[in-house]
């Protein structure tokens, strides 16, 4: 142990060298170094840089050195959670990155097949001492002996899965076994499904998989960014700093409610109106709905439009050749906009030339090419003509369009218009994590004109360079001045640079990370996308993922068992069919390691009631803790609070999941806990929904009136904790559990 102590010294004298380094040159790049644009923008990149070093050093703080692999040839490496070398010379790393594939055989060696090991070594440390050492011995013809062997090789990871819940996901790089790595390190192309049932680490093999694919493909998915989609807000509070931890900062986290650039999908829908948005019929509804958008004047009762030279009369057939002129350019509604305004402009142009310049006598027009293109542009700039095309092809957002197809549904079933209608309103509705890919929908079917604002920043940049020409000239002036009578053996600013190219380093320069300007760009196309749950995205949510996805590269982690969302898809080949039919590899994990067997057997039960065939996965381990359930009578908030005395532990986290009507009820007699708050899953107590639940684990749970879950909702609240479960109930219990 003492070697070992003085390797973790040596390891931090590194880290705090490199944290003083990289704070410096942070302090060093923000001093003022002048008004130049060029220096201060090398600035700006070396802050961004330097920061994010120092902010990686930070995060993998905690246990940086957790293991260390001894080879035969007599030379051993350390593991860490990131790469440290001795000296910015040194090609030896001092510690080495737990992705490179030098570490590989610390996750996978076995005595059967030791890949070159001698000895494998578990260090457990707390902040900079070295507290513990688990050898397992790979050579079992090496005499050599520690003195700290584990005979099982299962101390460490036994030690962690009973270890206390903190209200936030650790990372799992100390204890990673051989089926998890394999899917970790698969490649980065194409479509990867990982399934396995409560507790198997899904969640947490699809974090590491995303740290991996930063590390192995760094200059592709540094640009392009990983998109990690998860459940809930809780859920992503709860995995937030694994990433980081693992030296990964610029990963964009998002619920569905969060994919549509300045949403907040705050409401709620009933299960059957997010049903009815998410399914896939509402794709051709929205596009119908858009096409009715694209309207004709009655046959007879044209629009009269005023104009100095007589009224112009715009009238069906104007309008419907027209409408067939922009609807043959295939474009989105907005794009293709224009192209209707042209053709009534020139009908309605060609009505005022036939009008005006008429020979009475019936000779040709004496009009020349001059004259109507004159008349032309007088009818482009009339108000009155685009007011009467705004009427017939209005520019529509994706946000006006759908509050309009909301109040009024069409396209769809009477029973699914009546699920979903909302009551017409000024100010901005509600949104829904369901409506966020109806938005998205609309986006694509709409299409974004953006001429004005590429016309405003066209000026921006003329005047930048209007303003740099006269830099220029000044500079120039001021040459000439000066050596009017010689001429001049130094360069100015003219001789090396034109007003183009000055303008363009007077632009601000864009220093945000490929994450932050993926959050605010509804058309970004992600590098790596990573959902976790997939089993419940709708097949609406789909299409708005696969849109970020062109290139299909994605890893999709779930359990079709727990499936709860009515508009969920649940089965794999239904939701990817459509997008790569059967290509795409599909994994399984199969060890329990979160749920003791006592709980899991229980949970086990429930789903068979429903589906005889159903097999769990195996729990690696068994608390000898038998679930009870306990009969509430008439007070139900008084047992479940006595429950909650009994089962909080002094260290750890406890979960009560009750239905979320009942949860008023519940919080009255509880300390610090309020209804309807957003869970804060750091406290020793937190009061969840089933749905809430989902991918988080406790060390205890309770669960209050099982009857009224689900069979999937139920499935997911027993299998949430890691030590003990206790159920209380004043209905009837589901036949499974009695």
């Amino acid at each position: 142990m003492q070697k070992e102590q003085q390797f973790i010294d040596r390891l931090y004298d590194r880290v705090d060298t490199l944290r003083g380094v990289t704070a410096q040159h942070v302090e060093d790049a923000l001093t003022p170094v002048g008004n130049g644009l060029q220096a201060r923008h090398e600035r700006d990149v070396l802050v961004a840089e330097r920061s994010g070093l120092l902010a990686a050093l930070n995060a993998v703080d905690g246990s940086l050195c957790f293991g260390r692999i001894d080879l035969h040839d007599g030379s051993a490496h350390h593991i860490g959670r990131i790469g440290i070398r001795e000296d910015d010379t040194e090609h030896t790393p001092l510690l080495i990155d737990w992705r490179a594939p030098v570490a590989r055989p610390f996750y996978l060696a076995t005595g059967h097949t030791p890949m070159g090991l001698r000895r494998r070594r578990h260090l457990t440390t707390e902040g900079r001492t070295v507290t513990e050492l688990h050898d397992e011995i790979l050579d079992l013809g090496d005499r050599e002996r520690s003195g700290f062997e584990d005979p099982s090789g299962d101390a460490v990871l036994l030690a962690a899965l009973s270890s206390a819940r903190t209200g936030r996901m650790g990372d799992i790089v100390r204890t990673i076994q051989a089926e998890q790595d394999r899917i970790i390190r698969a490649p980065h192309r194409g479509v990867l499904v990982v399934e396995g049932g409560p507790g198997t680490g899904k969640t947490a093999v699809a974090l590491h998989r995303a740290a991996f694919l930063l590390y192995e493909h760094r200059e592709l998915l540094a640009k392009r960014a990983v998109l990690v989609v998860g459940p809930n807000p809780a859920f992503l509070r709860y995995i937030g700093e694994v990433l980081p931890a693992l030296g990964e900062t610029g990963v964009m986290l998002a619920t569905q409610a969060e994919l549509f650039p300045g949403v907040h999908a705050h409401g709620t829908d009933t299960p059957r109106a997010a049903a009815v948005k998410g399914g896939s019929a509402m794709a051709e509804a929205l596009a119908l709905a858009v096409r009715d958008r694209q309207a004709l004047p009655e046959p007879g009762e044209p629009v009269v439009i005023p104009h100095d030279d007589g009224d112009l009369v715009l009238d069906w057939e104007i309008a419907y050749e027209a409408r067939q002129a922009a609807r043959e350019t295939r474009l989105p509604h907005n794009l293709a906009r224009p192209y209707f305004t042209f053709h009534v402009i020139d009908a309605l142009t060609a009505q005022l030339t036939e009008r005006i310049g008429a020979d009475p006598y019936g000779g040709p027009n004496f009009l020349g090419p001059d004259d109507v293109a004159q008349l032309g542009k007088g009818v482009a700039a009339s108000e009155e003509v685009h007011a009467a095309v705004g009427e017939l092809w209005p520019v529509l957002t994706p946000e006006e369009f759908l509050a309009g197809y909301l109040a009024e549904p069409v396209y769809v079933p009477d029973e699914d218009a009546e699920a979903i209608r909302r009551a017409p309103g000024g100010g901005d509705p509600a949104w829904t994590p369901a409506d966020v890919p109806l938005l998205d929908e609309a986006a694509e079917l709409l299409g974004s004109d953006d001429s004005a604002e590429r016309a405003a920043a066209e000026a921006e940049r003329q005047e930048r360079v209007a303003y740099a020409q006269g830099v220029l000239e000044l500079s120039r002036g001021s040459e000439s001045y000066e050596f009017e009578d010689e001429e001049s053996e130094f360069l100015a600013a003219h001789d090396i640079i034109d007003a183009e190219r000055m303008a363009e380093r007077q632009e601000e320069a864009d220093h945000r990370s490929a994450a932050e300007r993926a959050a605010a760009d509804r058309t970004w196309a992600f590098g790596h996308i990573i959902v976790d749950e997939a089993q419940e995205l709708s097949p609406m949510a789909w299409r708005l993922l696969m849109r970020r996805s062109p290139t299909r590269s994605l890893t999709l982690v779930g359990d079709p068992a727990q499936t709860s969302e009515e508009a969920g898809v649940g089965s794999w080949e239904r939701i990817l069919e459509p997008y790569v039919g059967d290509r795409f590899e599909h994994v399984r994990l199969g060890v329990n390691y979160r749920t003791p067997a006592e709980i899991m057997e229980l949970a086990a039960k429930v789903v068979r009631a429903q589906d005889p065939s159903f097999e769990p996965p195996g729990s690696v381990r068994s608390t000898g803790e038998t679930p009870w359930t306990r009969d509430a009578g008439a007070d139900l908030a008084g047992a479940v609070a006595r429950a909650v005395e009994e089962l909080t532990p002094e260290e750890g986290r406890l979960a009560v999941i009750a239905p979320r009507e009942l949860h008023e009820e519940i919080a009255a007699p509880l300390d610090g806990i309020t209804a309807g708050a957003e869970p804060d899953l750091t406290r020793p107590v937190v009061l969840l929904g089933p749905r809430e639940a989902k991918g988080l684990e406790f060390d205890h749970v309770l669960v209050v009136e099982p009857g009224r879950f689900g069979t999937s909702d139920l499935y997911v609240a027993l299998t949430r904790a890691t030590q003990r479960l206790g159920i209380v109930h004043r209905e009837e219990l589901p036949e499974s559990l009695r």
